[in-house]
């Protein structure tokens, strides 16, 4: 079963998730006309290829270690470390240790 995304108005948490990271998973927690916020769980060693995404994107380490890296740049994000990417700027994310993340994607205007 598809998980359900939170909606206009609703609260919800996202802090670290401390002892739970090891069985966490990434999760879709909004998807809007021109906003996703999506909760990135890498395990060490796990990571995603090279990639770019149609919107600016921002990326919050919440917990752990990620390795963060464009055509330019290598950077190592811990938590509260935040970078932001211009829209279609490839980049590819790998774990050092179990880490999550706060993805947020703001989507062009259709």
């Amino acid at each position: 079963m598809a998980q359900a995304h939170h909606k206009s108005g609703e609260r919800f948490v996202v802090k670290p998730l401390g002892k739970g990271l090891g069985d966490a998973r990434t999760t879709a927690l909004i998807k809007a006309e021109q906003l996703e916020l999506v909760r990135i769980v890498l395990h060490a060693g796990k990571g995603l290829p090279m990639h770019q995404v149609a919107g600016e994107i921002t990326v919050l380490c919440l917990e752990g270690r990620i390795d963060f890296e464009t055509s330019t740049t290598h950077l190592s994000l811990e938590a509260g470390d935040i970078v932001h990417l211009a829209c279609n700027e490839p980049h590819a994310l790998s774990a050092v240790e179990d880490a999550s993340a706060l993805l947020t994607i703001c989507l062009p205007k259709l």
